[in-house]
């Protein structure tokens, strides 16, 4: 079994999932994983893909790959976003896409994601997961830019 590096897709400060301000996230009812609240000052920034693999669902404001061990890393950006039906986000993959760890996947504008009241805490959890297949987790608090691990996925 191969363990699976699951990198930050954006810069920002780490957040353990009980502090993203969604109960869905908070309680991981959909994996296990860690948040990154983007800087203060960022106005757009590019979100990657945080594994190797295959876009498996791919919306403006989430998208879904899934690793060739199985394991399926869902990011998304912003907390209630859907609400903005695409506004403030572009999207430079499609479903079924070939991604590296690293490539672009949708660029956001954190800054007018703020100016409507939501959150940038952007979740970045592996579906269908136990916690204690998680190791390594970034701790809470530190600061990443995109393409450290952010955990690892046994």
């Amino acid at each position: 079994m191969s363990t699976v590096s699951v990198l930050a897709p954006l810069p920002g400060t780490v957040l353990d999932l009980q502090e993203v301000p969604d109960p869905v996230f908070a309680q991981a009812m959909v994996g296990p994983g860690l948040a990154i609240e983007p800087p203060r000052d960022a106005q757009r920034i590019t979100v990657t893909a945080p594994i190797t693999g295959t876009v498996v669902k791919a919306m403006p404001h989430a998208f879904v790959i899934m690793h060739e061990s199985g394991n399926a890393v869902l990011v998304h950006v912003g907390i209630d976003t859907v609400h903005l039906k695409g506004e403030g986000f572009t999207v430079s993959v499609a479903k079924g896409d070939m991604l590296q760890a690293g490539d672009p996947v949708v660029e956001c504008d954190v800054a007018f994601i703020r100016s409507r009241d939501l959150s940038a805490c952007c979740p970045v959890v592996v579906l269908d997961a136990q916690a204690d297949q998680l190791t390594d987790l970034h701790a809470s608090g530190a600061s990443v830019t995109s393409g450290d691990v952010l955990f690892r996925v046994l």
